[in-house]
Formats: structure tokens, C-alpha cells, sequence
């Protein structure tokens, strides 16, 4: 029996006046905000500053040498993992860290393995106080690479974690020590940094604070502004953006992530009289997601407080949109089925990692009866129009089934992104409409 389907209920998605041929589909989802709890985009906040108000799919991770290494050579990967990836706010995200040394205020993240090898200590007072370990000590170098390669063999191929901060050298990890300048690394500690962690990390995005020196020449790197929207492009010559436009950075956006922490403790500011402000530096640095400071970490005191949040999350990083789906009504057992979809990205930056792309047939006990891998690299599809099409064999037998569409989380091995559309959703999946298999003849 072949049914020809000519489209979904008036709420869900409106059908295309031109006629499609007879035994094809046409469907044109209808439009609807976007998801705000997308994988790897949007709010990243820390786990232990209080409740979460937001919905949110990365948390924030700062972690001190010395709990990674506590003795030379023996790492604590799986204890850290135990305690602050299992932490209830941690549960079922993905990973955003940073390994720090010095945060001032703050005991010491140096091993102690590596004070009584003799790396000198320099007390200081600005930013609470702390103390400045001696970046350019031979054993210090040695060691930082030694530990990155250890953290490259235990987190490269963990897809749980999303984006990785350099951090290491100087305050908070931030590659400065204003205004004790004298006490951070020099360029050639930082490009051995730099070096060890582009090694170890070859399928990771990778994300420095400032776009200058070696940092500054490299095409694969993500950036991370830790002064959002304030002084993400304020006008001065050291602003964030206008270090990446300097270093001839400013399209790295296009394949590694751009983020950062807002102003602390600023989200009321900056999502009030300040949001103009805001909206655009977010457009402007093409910001992928934002923390670990974020407005998430407050609880939405007005509606216009949480209506611009929303917007903010909807607008960052990618947003997909279905705009036109073409497939055949029905197909026999061991013939082809081509489905064509088109979209668009209506985020300000593209997808970063491979996910695979992939069509399914659902049968009418919500199992997955096939899949299909689409022939695409989700990463390209960069701000505005996309199109994917493939062509396979069907195998499932004969009946009524839903085409569904999905991008695969490798981590949670099933679909995990929406998309801004009126459609339903069935265990990640999104449902495009039906599609009957015939017997074959």
C-alpha cells in the first residue's frame, strides 16, 4: 500500500505551496526558540558557588597542580574525577577545566614535590596576596609538560570533556601578573606550554586567555575573555578583541570556541542597563558559552532578567534551525531513500567538535529500528544556511515508522541537540514526520 503524506498538524510545521511530486514529502517545520540547555553552549558555571537558577550543560572546573600531582609522576586524576565531576551540580554535564598554579588569595597549587626541588617562591600582596612560583625554572618547564601529557593521555579522548583553558602560568592561570609583571613566564616557557598541550591534546579545543606572542600565532586555538562584555572591546589597545584583531586571530572563531566568565558579580548590570552593551559584544566575539561566573548563579529577580538570559543562551554559540525537509513517502524493503534537509545556524558560531549526524526510523513502540549516518561534518555548518543530504537502503520491515533526525553526544551515545523548531522529540531524537516501508516486490 503506498500512502502519500502531505503533512503535519497546522502547529507543527506548515507544507510548501509548490507541489512536490507525488510520492515525495515536502515539510517546512515552523520556527520555535531554540533549546537552552544545548550541549556544549551556553551558561558554564561553577559547582560550588551556590544554586544553579538556569538551565545549563557545562559546568566550570578550576583544579590545583598539587591535587593532580601530588607526588612527582603519581597523578590524581580519578580522585579529582570522584570528587568534582561527580558533585551533584556536575552530574550528567560536560567539563570545562583549568589547572592553575597561583590564585591569589588562595593556598598555593603548587606540589610540594616541586617546592623542595628548589623552585623559588615570590611572595606577593596584590589581589589578596600569594606566592609566584618561578615559571622559568628548568624543573618547573619539565614538569608542566610532564603533567600536560599525562592530562592529554587521561582527557584527550574522554568526551565528556568539552573545552580545556591552558591555565597554568600566572595569576588564576591567566597568562599575567599585573602589575608584578616580573614574575610571569617568558615567551619561550609559554610556547613550550603552548607546544605541550597542542601534542597532547590533538582532538581537544584548546582556549588561551590573551591572542599575543605565541598564543597569538596560533590557527587552531579557542580564546577566552575573563572581563566580559567590559572590556571585551572597550576601545583600548589591550581589550580582548582588539588583541585577537592585532595578532590576526579574530576569525579563529570559526574552529575553536570563544568564551569566558562575565564581570563578577556584574550579571544584574550587565543584563540590565548594560544589555545593549552586552548583546553585542557577545555577537561581536562570536562567544560559544559563558562562566564560570555567569547570570546563572543568580535567581531571576525580574522577568526582563530572565527573558534577556534566555536570549543571551539562545544567541551563543550555534542554533539550529530546520527550515525544509524533503523525503519520499513511502519505500519498499531493500530500496533507497533520499532525504534531503536544509537549515540554518542562527547562533554566532558553529558546532566545534564531530558529532555524528544521523537520520532513524522509529517504530511504533518508540524503537529505533535503523539508522542512518547523513554524509556531513556538523563543524561547517557556520552562522546561516546549511544543507545535508544522503541516500540509503532500507531494511526495516514493512510498516508505518517516524523519520527522526539527531546529532549524536559521543558521551551519552545518543542524540543531544534540539533544534529551534515546533517539533516533537522522542528519547533526542527529533521527529521530522512519518515515512511507510512497503514489502519489496
Amino acid at each position: 500500500m503506498r500512502v502519500v503524506w502531505v503533512g503535519l498538524l497546522a502547529s507543527m510545521m506548515t507544507v510548501c505551496h509548490a507541489a512536490p511530486p507525488a510520492s515525495e514529502v515536502l515539510i517546512r517545520p515552523a520556527a520555535a526558540p531554540g533549546p537552552l540547555d544545548n550541549p556544549l553552549k551556553g551558561w558554564c558555571p561553577f559547582t560550588i558557588a551556590g544554586t544553579i537558577h538556569q538551565p545549563y550543560s557545562m559546568v566550570y572546573l578550576n583544579v590545583p597542580w598539587k591535587v593532580l600531582e601530588p607526588e612527582e609522576g603519581r597523578y590524581g586524576f580519578e580522585q579529582w574525577e570522584q570528587q568534582a565531576w561527580a558533585a551533584r551540580a556536575a552530574q550528567g554535564k560536560h567539563i570545562v577545566f583549568r589547572v592553575y598554579v597561583d590564585s591569589p588569595s588562595h593556598p598555593s597549587g603548587l606540589p610540594d614535590w616541586l617546592k623542595q626541588k628548589g623552585i623559588k617562591l615570590s611572595r606577593y600582596t596584590h589581589h589578596g596576596g600569594g606566592d609566584s612560583p618561578n615559571y622559568d625554572a628548568p624543573e618547573m618547564v619539565t614538569a608542566m609538560e610532564r603533567l600536560i601529557d599525562a592530562l592529554g593521555r587521561r582527557y584527550d579522548g574522554n568526551p565528556r570533556v568539552a573545552f580545556i583553558q591552558l591555565g597554568l602560568l600566572g595569576f588564576w592561570g591567566e597568562w599575567h601578573t599585573w602589575p608584578r609583571s616580573e614574575l610571569y613566564a617568558s615567551r619561550a616557557t609559554e610556547q613550550r606550554v603552548i607546544q605541550a598541550y597542542r601534542r597532547a591534546f590533538p582532538h581537544k579545543i584548546l582556549m588561551a586567555r590573551y591572542a599575543r606572542d605565541d598564543a597569538g600565532m596560533q590557527p587552531w586555538l579557542g580564546f577566552h575573555d575573563d572581563m566580559f562584555p567590559e572590556d571585551t572591546d572597550n576601545g583600548q589597545d589591550w581589550s580582548f578583541l582588539a588583541g585577537l584583531r592585532k595578532s590576526g586571530r579574530a576569525e579563529n572563531w570559526k574552529r575553536a570556541a570563544i568564551g569566558g566568565e562575565m564581570v563578577p558579580h556584574q550579571a544584574k548590570a550587565w543584563l540590565g542597563k548594560g544589555y545593549e552593551q552586552t548583546e553585542e559584544m557577545l555577537r561581536r566575539s562570536h562567544f560559544t558559552w559563558v562562566g564560570p561566573y555567569c547570570p546563572a548563579l543568580h535567581a531571576s529577580s525580574t522577568p526582563e532578567y530572565q527573558r534577556r538570559s534566555e536570549e543571551l543562551v539562545r544567541q551563543m554559540g550555534y542554533q539550529f534551525q530546520l527550515t525544509e525537509v524533503r523525503h519520499p513517502a513511502t519505500v519498499a524493503v531493500g530500496g533507497t531513500s533520499t532525504v534531503t534537509i536544509r537549515g540554518v545556524n542562527e547562533g554566532v558560531a558553529p558546532f566545534y567538535y564531530p558529532w555524528p549526524v544521523e537520520l532513524s526510523l522509529i517504530d511504533g513502540s518508540g524503537k529505533v529500528a535503523e539508522r542512518f549516518p547523513l554524509p556531513c561534518d556538523v563543524r561547517t555548518w557556520q552562522p546561516g544556511p546549511f544543507e545535508v543530504a544522503g541516500t540509503f537502503e532500507i531494511k526495516a520491515p514493512p510498516g508505518r515508522y517516524r523519520l527522526a533526525l539527531g546529532i549524536r553526544d559521543p558521551w551519552k551515545d545518543r542524540p543531544a541537540i534540539g533544534f529551534a523548531n515546533l517539533l516533537s522529540q522522542h528519547e533526542g531524537w527529533t521527529i521530522l514526520g512519518p515515512l511507510d516501508v512497503e514489502a519489496g516486490r
